[in-house]
């Protein structure tokens, strides 16, 4: 039975006299949420009875939230209705989900990690707030920081990855790019934390699978980024759809209530996944949808969204004296301050002008053109194939991926159109400039051989100076309800690669992916290998940029790529067993077909220049738990060209009262030095990043050695000591 306390929420004098006036019913329809779309195939007539329906619904005070409205004349026309026609004039608020972009479609969250940098992170999420709120949204479901280590689960697009370090810095920058200072100004929304929490540790990489982790692994590695973006004022949480070791994370009295109400002190909306409140009847955790709808909001998932449970059956629940009447207030206050966070009651409608003006604005694009080229990872370049000249030749542009527009801006592209987006053949050519002829063949399909496609293409590649193969993904291979049980690249782009790799041809790849993908035959047989993920609007520009070295990348990989998919999961911050993997000895922890270690490691990435990274120090060499130690290196660029490089510090406990993971990433910049040039790089590292939780949730930091490494990827030697000392 879950506790009747009240969780924290906050108080306001207007929105507790409006309360006050709210008659059960309408409390219960502002903890609602319904889809608010009309789809544009539908004919004037469907159209309009579906305006009726939602109008009926609003004037009686059954809806406080819409999912799917999109643009501002549409949502301006709903708002009139509350604001004018309601009993209580309370203004409703608009969502969607805007992810990576709503008309400006920037690379995918996992892509967008790839830079390392949230400080453009957060200007790309400043673009979609201006854009998605100038189309008439007030709230984003976004950012979507699920810490993921298993490449199979098709929502690794959205996330940052492997790391909770890196996700949590990355988590505060999305809700700081989202929110700003005042959500309710005109360029910005409320952001919405997801997805409470664990939903990335699926089992089997399986989406809304069964999580079962252990409370060290759930504080350590999957609640940091919530608590970051707590920590950043994130307006709200959305509860995820898993289980987390037999209690459904949006019933979970542990996680909703102790942790992100009393613990974290989060005051702000939790709404619940679509239907999940509603799916503690097939968890087996509620025995019908009346438990499941009282179990929700007495955890305190405020807002139900899409199965209208709450509105069935709450009413009757708080007549009979079983569920106080004080938690629906709570909950129904929470949602009214978010839409006075919002400024909705003081100015509820969208200005029309700025919708036109501000969709895909020449800015918004040049920025997401540069998002998506320090996004991506240069993973291989031998024999200078990359970057391409412009001197007289003929390139071979060949793959599945040659054309396609709607793949390139990925899963969840918010309204992005795939007419506006820059596929690669596309980019090289605006680049290239006219000395250099571009020829293009498909090849094959993503997942289909094609009648003498192979052939047409080794003619093509016969009579160029270089080929450039474009494989990877289609869209609708990774994101929600796309998990894989293979994350190899399909059959017929291997069978196509390793016909153009025969012809001994200079050959680059341009990988274009939503997930880490196990590609040992690019590995050893390509000259070059561009990690290009799904960049977005811009992202055949991007791409030309890089081939062409008109953009030097430093991109470095936010999760681990695999040898064979057989080794997922597999990340940099694994425990090392009693028995780590050794050469040569039978009874170690490793494979008998392959090894153990990844293709690319966390952090991995290439440049067109080269970097190294020295003299690393570190001070005092006692540290109390409540102090600060100072890491300082000199990373010089010993190559032509100028360049970024990622400096990375991470860490190990070799010894404490719980197995600690190998290493873990505990510091990251990255720093752009010119060539020839060293910058000193200098780091402050609170002395609590190397504590850890134990199995009852408890934080400790503990007495003894630190082994610390600064380098350019998770494989860097842990050469420096600190002691931890009693404070």
């Amino acid at each position: 039975m879950v506790r009747a306390e009240s969780p924290r929420v906050a108080s306001d004098p207007d929105v507790d006299q409006l309360i006050a006036q709210m008659t059960l019913a309408e409390k219960l329809g502002h903890l609602n949420q319904m889809g608010g779309g009309i789809s544009a195939t539908d004919n004037p007539g469907a159209k309009a009875a579906r305006m009726s329906e939602l109008a009926e619904q609003i004037r009686a005070g059954a809806i406080g939230t819409f999912i799917g409205a999109h643009g501002a004349e549409h949502t301006n026309a709903l708002q009139r209705i509350a604001v004018e026609e309601s009993r209580l004039k309370i203004p409703v608020a608009f969502a969607n989900d805007v992810i990576h972009g709503y008309r400006t479609i920037f690379p995918i969250p996992l892509a967008e990690a790839a830079t390392w940098s949230p400080e453009w992170i957060e200007k790309a999420c400043h673009v979609a707030a201006i854009e998605a709120r100038a189309a008439g949204t007030h709230w984003t479901y976004a950012p979507m920081i699920d810490v993921c280590r298993d490449p199979r689960w098709g929502r690794i697009a959205e996330t940052a990855g492997e790391d909770a370090f890196l996700g949590a810095e990355i988590a505060a920058a999305r809700v700081r790019g989202f929110q700003g200072d005042d959500p309710s100004k005109a360029d910005r929304m409320i952001a919405c934390a997801k997805h409470y929490v664990a939903y990335g540790g699926a089992e089997g990489g399986r989406d809304y699978n069964t999580v079962d982790i252990s409370l060290s692994t759930l504080h350590d590695v999957h609640l940091p980024t919530f608590k970051a973006a707590v920590d950043a004022g994130v307006g709200s949480m959305m509860s995820a759809f898993n289980e987390i070791g037999g209690v459904p994370a949006s019933g979970n009295e542990y996680t909703l209530r102790t942790v992100l109400r009393e613990r974290w002190g989060f005051d702000g909306v939790v709404i619940s996944d679509w239907a999940s409140v509603r799916e503690l009847v097939p968890h087996g955790f509620a025995v019908d949808e009346a438990e499941a709808a009282a179990i929700g909001i007495r955890c305190g998932v405020d807002i139900d969204m899409a199965s209208g449970i709450y509105q069935k059956f709450l009413a009757a629940a708080v007549e009979r004296g079983e569920l106080p009447m004080r938690l629906i207030d709570e909950s129904v206050r929470r949602t009214l301050i978010l839409r006075k966070k919002l400024g909705l009651f003081a100015n509820p409608y969208t200005d029309v002008s700025r919708e036109t003006a501000l969709q895909g604005a020449a800015e918004h694009r040049a920025l997401a053109r540069d998002v998506a080229r320090r996004s991506m990872v240069l993973l291989k370049n031998e024999s200078g194939v990359l970057p391409l000249a412009r001197k007289a030749q003929r390139i071979a542009l060949i793959g599945p991926l040659v054309e396609s527009k709607r793949d390139v801006l990925g899963t969840w592209a918010g309204v992005g159109r795939e007419e506006e987006a820059i596929d690669v053949l596309q980019g090289l050519k605006s680049v290239a400039g006219a000395d250099v002829t571009i020829d293009r063949a498909l090849g094959c399909e993503v997942l289909a051989a094609l009648p003498n496609g192979i052939d047409e293409a080794k003619r093509v590649a016969q009579n160029a100076d270089v080929v450039l193969l474009a494989l990877g993904e289609m869209e609708m291979m990774s994101g929600e309800g796309h998990s894989r049980a293979s994350v190899e690249l399909p059959q017929p782009q291997l069978d196509l690669a390793n016909a153009i790799f025969d012809l001994k041809k200079p050959t680059a790849v341009i990988l274009l992916t939503g997930r880490p993908l196990s590609i040992p035959t690019l590995a050893e047989r390509a000259g070059a290998i561009v990690l290009a993920w799904h960049p977005g609007s811009e992202a055949g520009h991007a791409i030309a940029d890089v081939l062409f070295g008109d953009f030097n990348p430093g991109g470095k990989l936010p999760a681990t790529f695999p040898r064979s998919t057989g080794q997922v999961p597999l990340y940099y911050n694994h425990k090392n067993t009693g028995r780590p993997p050794s050469e040569g000895n039978r009874f170690t922890s490793k494979y008998i077909d392959i090894p153990w270690t990844p293709l690319y490691p966390f952090g991995f990435g290439l440049s067109y220049t080269s970097f190294s990274i020295s003299d690393a120090t570190v001070s005092p060499l006692e540290a109390r738990a409540d102090g600060v130690i100072r890491v300082s290196v000199k990373v010089t660029n010993t190559g032509k060209r100028d360049g970024d490089e990622v400096v990375q510090v991470y860490y190990q406990d070799p010894a404490a009262t719980m197995t600690r993971p190998v290493r873990q990433l505990c510091a990251f910049r990255r720093v752009s030095v010119a060539a020839g040039r060293s910058e000193t790089v200098s780091f402050e590292i609170p002395v609590t990043r190397f504590g850890f939780h134990d199995n009852s949730g408890q934080f400790r930091v503990e007495p003894g050695e630190i082994r610390l490494g600064v380098g350019g990827d998770s494989a860097t030697e842990l050469g420096l000591r600190v002691q931890l000392v009693k404070s």
